[in-house]
């Protein structure tokens, strides 16, 4: 077990590393120092074969990623057939230990790979690259019925923890330019596995939307000299579409959102990622978003089909620029109709929304746990 360190220097997580049958790595990070996990999987797996590439598409001026051998990835399997729980006797999972308290490893069906195949097409106008890249599942608990809003004050410490140290290790593999870590919940989201997780993926491009965040702030700057998510975060924070704030974040539901139920909740200082926050940091913007996601399961009573995913600075284009800030949506509209991204969204880009932001807004701060209450603590 090796102890990480944050970028404050302190430790915050237990790490213990290993190799799956198929040579994928894994790690455990405990919540404590002491556990002990099995290090042997006793599964007879073939090496995995991925071969991801990445194509150029000169007309909207961005990378889309082919990876044709993830239409056999595992799909909304039973849960007694879960492969993210932990091992059994009589059944062997991706996990090998029969319990644990936060896992990373690498997909078995990535979008990406270290290991893509070679694809030599770089002179042309529809270029072609490998799909050099990084995806890994990390499961937030051992329990199948949990959910990220459920995870106790230390677990959540613990997943921070791991998307810091995530967040800097692949971000030093040769090739990887943007490291997002993101959740899918839902089957209206369409997730195929039930078992509480999320993913990082590491880029080898900065996503067109960052890109676009990026060139916003870049044009913002050198008009005004000031940083536009600076700005946001001071008009939002006076606002009435604010739902829930601490000392250091502010959740708000944005004044043009494109889903029904969306929520930004951004640092009020400027900071460029996650491991740019001190422990204390961390724990406080981790706990803010569990509450937010408890909301939106209160919303309508029901679990709420979500996604939910960081946006932090590149790995080295911009950094200046960027502003730490997380961002939660949901295609639900009312308990029995979802928002499809038909016509205008899908062909033309443009999102129309059937939900009032201020209304989104109110029914949030409406389904807090502590009477309405904004503030946590």
């Amino acid at each position: 077990m090796t102890p990480a360190l944050s970028s404050q220097g302190v430790v915050t997580l237990f790490k213990t590393p290993m190799r799956l049958a198929d040579g994928r790595e894994l790690i455990y990070y405990d919540d404590a120092a002491g556990e002990v996990r099995t290090l042997h999987d006793a599964r007879d797996l073939e090496p995995p074969m991925p071969s991801p590439q990445i194509r150029y598409d000169p007309i909207q001026d961005e990378w889309v990623v082919i990876a044709s051998h993830r239409q056999a990835r595992t799909h909304l399997p039973p849960a007694d057939e879960c492969p993210l729980c932990p091992s059994e006797a009589d059944r062997q999972t991706e996990i090998p230990s029969s319990d644990y308290d936060v896992v990373v490893f690498e997909n078995r069906f990535p979008s990406l790979s270290m290991e893509a195949p070679d694809v030599v097409d770089e002179d042309t106008l529809l270029s072609r690259r490998p799909g050099i890249g990084r995806c890994e599942v990390l499961c937030y608990t051992s329990d199948h019925g949990s959910a990220f809003s459920q995870l106790s004050p230390q677990r959540l410490s613990t997943v921070g923890a791991v998307w810091v140290d995530r967040t800097v290790e692949l971000g030093k593999l040769p090739g990887v330019e943007y490291v997002f870590c993101f959740e899918n919940r839902g089957e209206d989201i369409g997730v195929t596995l039930h078992h509480p997780h999320g993913q990082i993926y590491g880029y080898p491009f900065v996503p067109p939307r960052v890109v676009r965040a990026l060139d916003s702030a870049e044009r913002y700057r050198d008009r005004t000299g000031a940083c536009v998510f600076c700005d946001v975060v001071k008009h939002e924070v006076a606002g009435e579409r604010v739902i829930a704030a601490t000392d250091g974040f502010v959740a708000f539901v944005p004044s043009a959102p494109r889903w029904p139920f969306e929520v930004h909740v951004y640092a009020r200082a400027h900071v460029a990622d996650l491991p740019a926050l001190s422990a204390a940091q961390r724990d406080e913007v981790v706990a803010l978003q569990a509450d937010v996601l408890g909301r939106f399961d209160r919303i309508f009573n029901r679990e709420m089909p979500y996604i939910s995913g960081w946006v932090q600075a590149p790995v080295h284009d911009r950094r200046d620029l960027s502003h730490l800030r997380l961002e939660i949506f949901s295609a639900r509209r009312s308990p029995t109709k979802l928002k499809f991204l038909a016509g205008s969204e899908s062909a033309a880009g443009v999102f129309v929304n059937d939900v009032l932001p201020e209304d989104a807004a109110q029914r949030l701060r409406e389904a807090g746990r502590n009477d309405g209450a904004e503030r946590l603590g």
